[in-house]
């Protein structure tokens, strides 16, 4: 990798992280539930990210193998999920809350990445990322834990996303010879067609501001997000996406 490579893609993910940062308040503004929320976003990125990879030319037939489709279908599955199980998570704990314990992600990241990559953490990124969780945890003792079981629901989900996350991540590792975009656009694709079944449409959000929270999760959070973001992951080693992640809750708290 050369180092203006690398520079660029530090630039990116740092981009794409302080962007995630401002994920919470959207979704929560938005009023929808979870599956609402995803759905849309998946449908508002899809529309975005089409006319996009259209303008730019990028959807040339003879992209994807058999292999690397079925590779780029899971990982938007997993980020899928990720996301409903997140956004359910922001509810039932809090925003700053379920951020934080998402971001056990980079150590999933690097261990996903060591196991299955052959990528070995350096000793000083590794020390960076457990100082940077620990500081996480500090926040996490500080803040009010009333809340019982919707609590501990929160946290569990946050979890639960925080592993899917270093799935789809890893597996997009391995996805270096398709343009990002297009590889964003086949995951929202095949996330709006999965949760279709799980919308309420008679529960959808009265007011333009609403919409405008949802057009935006679509725009800002998922076409320009995803682009920046696997643009960084694709020329990025796991230990500096992971390190580079906790950019992320940092913006969120």
């Amino acid at each position: 990798m050369s180092p203006s490579s690398d520079r660029v893609g530090l630039a990116q993910m740092a981009a794409a992280m302080t962007l995630s940062g401002t994920l919470g308040v959207f979704v929560l503004e938005s009023g929808q539930s979870a599956w609402n929320v995803v759905f849309f976003r998946c449908v508002f990125g899809a529309l975005s990210l089409f006319l996009y990879c259209w303008a730019r030319g990028l959807l040339k037939p003879g992209l994807f193998t058999a292999r690397t489709l079925a590779l780029a279908l899971a990982a938007g599955a997993a980020l899928v999920l990720n996301w409903v199980l997140l956004f359910s998570a922001y509810r039932l704990a809090s925003i700053s809350l379920a951020t934080a314990v998402y971001n056990v992600q980079p150590f999933f990241l690097i261990g996903l990445g060591a196991l299955f990559l052959g990528e070995r953490p350096t000793r000083g990124k590794l020390a960076w990322s457990v100082i940077a969780f620990a500081g996480l945890l500090l926040v996490l003792k500080l803040t009010d834990h009333s809340g019982g079981g919707a609590y501990l629901s929160g946290l569990l989900l946050g979890l639960g996303a925080a592993a899917l996350y270093g799935i789809t991540a890893v597996i997009v590792k391995r996805l270096k010879g398709i343009p990002p975009q297009v590889l964003a656009l086949v995951q929202v694709t095949l996330g709006a067609v999965m949760l279709l079944p799980m919308a309420d449409f008679q529960a959808l959000p009265a007011a333009p501001l609403q919409w405008g929270y949802l057009v935006a999760l679509g725009l800002v959070h998922t076409c320009l997000m995803y682009i920046l973001m696997y643009s960084a992951i694709q020329k990025l080693p796991t230990t500096s996406t992971a390190a580079l992640s906790f950019i992320y809750p940092a913006v969120a708290i």
